[in-house]
Parts: C-alpha cells; sequence; structure tokens
C-alpha cells in the first residue's frame, strides 16, 4: 500500500469518528417529547438558560455556584457517554502513526482556522457527508423546514463558540469555505449555509484545482525546462534571492522582462519546479473588468495556492502600463492577490501588492543558439547552424522542436532547405495590420542596373549571409553594441527598379519582405506612432524579416524648429527611429525619390546607399527585351526603337502588360503597333508631349 493510500484511510477514519462525534452533540438538541403526567405528577422542570457570549469572545463570567443543599449530579446519560466516547476516538484518529494529519486539520492550519471555526465547517460539510445531517439539523433546530446547518446552531451545538468566527474578514468568509444563502432581510446568524464543494473534495482527500479557476488557468509542461546557459544564470539567481525572500516571511511579485514569452516561461517553469510548484499559466486579458468579480478571482487563487502545491504565471502583454484602461484589472489582481506569481511583461509594473523581484530574461545569445543548431542537426552542419543562428532568434523549445520536425528528411541539402523553410514558418511576424508581405519573384536576370549599383546590391545580399562569420566567429559582436543590424537605401526616380531590388534581395535570402504600410504606423495620437514602430521591429526582429519602407522620405524626413507642441512631437518621432534604425539586427531597405528630404542623421546610420539612375538607352533595349514572359506569343519587336522613349523600368513594365491585353483582346500575337499603341497611352499618361510620327509603324520599314 502507497502512502497516499494509507493517508487515504486515515483521513476517512478521521472523518467517520468527526461525523460520529456530531451525530450524538445534534440529537443533544432535540427537544425531548412531552410526558403525559396527571393532576399528580410534578411539572416539567424550566428549560435549561441558553450559553452566554460576548460580541468577540465566550462569556468569562464565572458560574454561579450551586446551593449547599443542591442534590447530587445525575450520572452520566447514555447520550453523554456517546459523545464522550466519540470524542475520544476522534482525538485519536486525528493523530495518525505517520504521515499528515487529516484534511480538515490541513485545511484549518494552512487557512488560520480556529477550533470553533473548524467545527462550523465540519457541521456545513456533514450536510455533504452524512445522509443523516439534514434531519438531525431540522431536529435541533426543532424546525423540520430548516434541515440546513446555522451560525445560531453552531452556536448552540459547540463548547466554545466565538462570535467574531462570522466576520468577513476570519477565514470562513475571507476565504469563501461557506456559501450562506440569506435571502431577503433574513438575519445572518439564521441563513443557512452549506460547504463550499472545492472544501468538501478537499476534506475528502480529493485535492484538485477550483473549477471556478479551471476555465482561466491552463497547466504549463512539467518536463524538463530547456535553458541556455545565459538563462540558467539568471534561475539560479532568482531561486536564491526568492527562497531567501520566502524565509523572511514574504513572497514577493517576480517581474520577468522582455520580449520573448517563451524563455521566460523555461526560467518560470525553472524555478517553480525547484520549489516544487506546479505552475499554471493565466492571460492578462481574460481577467474579469468588474472589481467584485476580481475581488473573488483574487481570494479563490489565494486559497488555491494555499491548499495545492502551484504558483501563477501571469501574462500581461502590452497592456501592463497602468491607469485606468486596459491594464486596470491587472493592477486591481496583483494589489489583491498573493502566493508566488510570475508576470510576464515587456516592461516593469508598478503594483501595489507585494513588492517585487525584477529579472530581465533575453533569448539565448546567437552564439547558444548556434550550439544549440549543432547539438540538434550534427557537428557537420556547422555553416548552417551559424547561418540559422544568425537570421532567426528562438527560443530553445521552439529551436529543439524544429530541428525534430524537419530532421526526417533524408539528404542534407534536403534537410538543410526543411529546416530553414521551418524556421521561417515558424517566425514569420504578424504585421497584417502594420505592414504587406510580398511575395518575392524577380530574380537577377530581372534586374537591369549599371554595374556599380548591381555590385553593391550583391554585397547587401552576402552581408546578410555571412553576419555570423564576421561577427560570431571574427568577434565582431564583442566590440559592437549596436550597429549590428543592415540597412541600405535606395535613391531614385519612381519606376527605377527599387521594389523590384528588394524583392531580389529577399529572393536570394529566402526571407520574408513586408513593405511598410505607412497609413497603419503613423498615428495623430501622441505616442501611437512609437508603439506601432517599436511592435514592428520587434516583431520583424524575431522572424528576420526584411522591412521594405516604400517612400521614406514621410517618415524617415528631417527635423524641423520647434514651434509649437506639434513640432516636438514630430521630432521625437525621427529621434526613435534613429534609435530604433541602430538596434534594428535585421535587414531594412529605405526606398525614396527624394533623398534630399532625408535626415542627414539617418544617412550615418544607414550601411548601403544605392542611386537608382534613370536608365540609358542600352539598359531601356535591355528592360524592353525581359519586359514579356516567354511564354508570351509575340511578333518580331523592333527593341532599339522601342528603347528611344525615355521611359523607366516601372513605365516599360506597364505598357507590356498593357500591349498583352491589346493582343488578347484582337485575338493576335502582341505585334509591335499594339506595342507602339500601349507606350502612346503611357506617355499620355504621364502628361508628356506626343509626337505622332514616333508611334507610325509601316511594316516596310523594317523589310
Amino acid at each position: 500500500m502507497s502512502d497516499l493510500e494509507r493517508w487515504q484511510e486515515a483521513n476517512d477514519r478521521y472523518l467517520e469518528a468527526a461525523l460520529a462525534w456530531l451525530r450524538p452533540r445534534l440529537e443533544s438538541l432535540a427537544p425531548a417529547a412531552p410526558a403525559p403526567h396527571g393532576p399528580s405528577s410534578p411539572a416539567p422542570a424550566p428549560p435549561a438558560p441558553a450559553a452566554r457570549w460576548t460580541f468577540f469572545r465566550p462569556s468569562s463570567a464565572a458560574p454561579t455556584p450551586a446551593p449547599a443543599d443542591a442534590p447530587a449530579r445525575e450520572p452520566e446519560t447514555p447520550l453523554d457517554a456517546r459523545i464522550a466516547r466519540a470524542h475520544a476516538a476522534m482525538e485519536e484518529a486525528s493523530q495518525p502513526a505517520e504521515g499528515p494529519p487529516p484534511a480538515l486539520l490541513l485545511l484549518a492550519k494552512r487557512l488560520g482556522l480556529s477550533t470553533f471555526e473548524r467545527e462550523i465547517l465540519l457541521l456545513a460539510a456533514a450536510l455533504e457527508l452524512d445522509p443523516h445531517a439534514a434531519r438531525l439539523c431540522a431536529l435541533a433546530q426543532g424546525d423540520p423546514a430548516r434541515p440546513y446547518p446555522t451560525f445560531s446552531l453552531a452556536f448552540s451545538l459547540f463548547d466554545e463558540p466565538v462570535w467574531e468566527a462570522l466576520s468577513p474578514d476570519r477565514p470562513l468568509r475571507r476565504w469563501r469555505l461557506l456559501e450562506i444563502n440569506q435571502p431577503g432581510a433574513q438575519p445572518l446568524t439564521t441563513s443557512a449555509l452549506r460547504a463550499d464543494e472545492r472544501v468538501v473534495n478537499y476534506l475528502k482527500g480529493l485535492n484538485e484545482l477550483d473549477d471556478r479557476l479551471a476555465p482561466l488557468l491552463a497547466p504549463l509542461p512539467a518536463g524538463e525546462p530547456l535553458l541556455a546557459p545565459s538563462q540558467e544564470k539568471v534561475a539560479t539567481t532568482l531561486l536564491a534571492r526568492l527562497t531567501q525572500a520566502v524565509e523572511a516571511g514574504r513572497t514577493p511579485l517576480v517581474q520577468l522582462l522582455g520580449a520573448d514569452g517563451e524563455s521566460k516561461q523555461q526560467v518560470a517553469r525553472q524555478v517553480a519546479a525547484a520549489l516544487g510548484l506546479h505552475l499554471y499559466r493565466l492571460p492578462a486579458a481574460l481577467l474579469p473588468r468588474d472589481g467584485a468579480e476580481i475581488e473573488l478571482l483574487a481570494r479563490l487563487w489565494q486559497r488555491e495556492s494555499l491548499l495545492l502545491p502551484i504558483a501563477l504565471y501571469l501574462e500581461a502583454g502590452d497592456g501592463a502600463e497602468g491607469g485606468d484602461g486596459p491594464a486596470a484589472p491587472l493592477q486591481r489582481f496583483l494589489s489583491r492577490a498573493q502566493g508566488l506569481i510570475f508576470l510576464d511583461a515587456p516592461t516593469p509594473v508598478r503594483a501595489t501588492g507585494p513588492a517585487s523581484l525584477v529579472f530581465e530574461v533575453a533569448r539565448p545569445t546567437p552564439a547558444e543558439q548556434r550550439e544549440a543548431w549543432l547539438g540538434a542537426v550534427g557537428e557537420e552542419a556547422g555553416e548552417l547552424a551559424g547561418s540559422l543562428a544568425a537570421q532567426f532568434d528562438l527560443a530553445l523549445p521552439t529551436l529543439t522542436s524544429l530541428a525534430a520536425d524537419a530532421g526526417a528528411a533524408a539528404e542534407p541539402e534536403e534537410r538543410a532547405q526543411a529546416l530553414w523553410s521551418a524556421c521561417r514558418a515558424a517566425t514569420r511576424p504578424r504585421l497584417e495590420n502594420l505592414a504587406q508581405r510580398l511575395e518575392p519573384k524577380a530574380g537577377w536576370e530581372d534586374l537591369v542596373l549599371p554595374a556599380p549599383e548591381l555590385g553593391l546590391l550583391r554585397q547587401v545580399a552576402e552581408q546578410v549571409g555571412r553576419r555570423s562569420r564576421v561577427y560570431e566567429d571574427w568577434g565582431f559582436r564583442r566590440r559592437m553594441s549596436r550597429g549590428l543590424g543592415i540597412s541600405a537605401l535606395f535613391a531614385g526616380d519612381s519606376g527605377t527598379g527599387k521594389t523590384m531590388a528588394a524583392e531580389v534581395i529577399a529572393r536570394e535570402l529566402d526571407l520574408d519582405l513586408y513593405r511598410i504600410d505607412l497609413s497603419a504606423v503613423v498615428s495623430k495620437y501622441i505616442g501611437e506612432t512609437e508603439k506601432n514602430l517599436r511592435r514592428l521591429f520587434d516583431t520583424a526582429e524575431e522572424g528576420g524579416a526584411i522591412l521594405f519602407f516604400d517612400e521614406a522620405d514621410a517618415l524617415f524626413g528631417k527635423r524641423s524648429e520647434v514651434k509649437d507642441s506639434h513640432d516636438r512631437y514630430a521630432n521625437i518621432e525621427i529621434n526613435y527611429l534613429l534609435q530604433r534604425m541602430e538596434s534594428y539586427s535585421g535587414l531594412a531597405v529605405l526606398a525614396t525619390n527624394q533623398r534630399s528630404a532625408l535626415d542627414t542623421a539617418f544617412l550615418r546610420r544607414i550601411r548601403f546607399i544605392l542611386n537608382f539612375p534613370f536608365p540609358s538607352p542600352a539598359q531601356r533595349r535591355e528592360i524592353w527585351r525581359r519586359a514579356f514572359p516567354p511564354e508570351t506569343p509575340r511578333d518580331e519587336l523592333d527593341w532599339e526603337r522601342l528603347a528611344r522613349f525615355n521611359l523607366t523600368g516601372g513605365n516599360i513594365h506597364s505598357i507590356a502588360v498593357n500591349a498583352a491585353f491589346l493582343a488578347a483582346a484582337a485575338g493576335t500575337a502582341v505585334t509591335m503597333p499594339l506595342v507602339l499603341a500601349a507606350t502612346k497611352n503611357e506617355i499620355k499618361k504621364l502628361e508628356k508631349p506626343v509626337n505622332e510620327a514616333d508611334f507610325v509603324w509601316l511594316e516596310e520599314a523594317v523589310a
């Protein structure tokens, strides 16, 4: 028999003994049936005076001494003997030879119940444990309509009644151990009492989480946490300080700061496991808004933390700054709840409850992630491990899971591509409201640029792919606290290929490309633009995405002289962008056709500046040749003549698409007259002068 089974048997014996002690006490209060008496029978004795107590404590007045000629005390009745024997049996069962005491005594100790309060709880729980309890309660109160316990019954039933047991601050009501049915103006003392279902289960030996908390809380996995050495150091320090605080008689709030919730969960699991606690997760968004419901939730959680070895992992999210907004329920809960709480927040939270231990938890360093990749995919994948660690910023549980899922590929090349694709999909940022994801389709063969610009563009792609070797293997990361990211400015007229160049880089690196939606990022409300930018950069940084700021001069413009509050806050936004661009670890591409409108401080922080010139005739001829896909049916086109038109690559692409639609409508291949007609429309759209002779096509001229 296991220790748990032995304890369960001992607990059952104690409950049986306690109920056996309670039954005769209830019977003793039942009024005796009136005995028949005639004229010669003596009159019945007057009822004994009720027990007296003061407002807070039992009356300490000495009993009135019996007169000298009082008759000798009557011998003990059988009912009194039953009560004495049952009390002795209960006392014996309350002290098991080994193991913890019975559940009722444990609960009384942990929740601070007095003897009288413990007896009231037993009386209320008897209604669920003893089928005779309801009948006995009705008999004891002399009213068949009251088959339930009350405070008034408890005061008459037990030996040491204390009035303060009814106080809302005492354990019975503070911890919601009793449900009080008090309809209308019925007095509290005569209202029906019922033991809380969770408490009754506890008394029976079933110690499980309260059903009212189960929909809000989710248990975190109980396995071995995955921590990098830097995170192990944080967990060890936190455990030492937390243990010291608990030994001093206080349980502080533990605030875990940082952007990576998964790593913070691992640290919390490590500390909770070392303390022998099970960890439950509660998102702050699920906290009720009503103050009374918050109070009830805090009381129930605190009660559970005293009855179960549990701790709470509370996810604050971005709404933890304070005030009367979404953070108000969180603040109220923290001010009322006790027990061990790990608060997951991006920045410190001012809580009015217990003192806080604040720790910053970051993701594993790139070197630690590289070692983790080597351990997961094998030492032979050294270069791949470095590339994965440099490009994707992952917590160890995610990294290990992705490596296991993609490890089924047989060939090394297939395994490498499977790993890369899995990381890219798992870290794809959720920027639907702030940016638009572009599907890169253009390749190097589609790009027509002068050789110097094309060489710089290839350098951008190569630096992104070689970051691990330079920063980690060659030690540059140890000397650089910022500027680890790569930024490029694409300057040139509209249609000269800036967006296509960004697509080419994204396709070459096999990364997601996001074009920033300035209308969603920029807000007229003070501080909202910075919040959107922070979310944008933080989210993109996790997945190694490429951020493409089209029309960047609208966001990265020059700071102006401060004349009013609007100028001051506009400059604050630009200052924040300056700082965030320098600390961003990914690739950011800025595109503008007004380079002079950019603040010069941005130019210093940009690593590459590429000028996209207006295409020369030779470049235009090459763009025309590549404008039509191989599948497009077309006649022989005069590339030299088409190259004479002063058009950018974007204009030429539009002409090619329009000419294809004209050919599809005519049911023919793409011909030179159709291309010239589409070119004429494009030039008119640009409001340029049109020479009709340039658009006349004579077949004889070609011959």
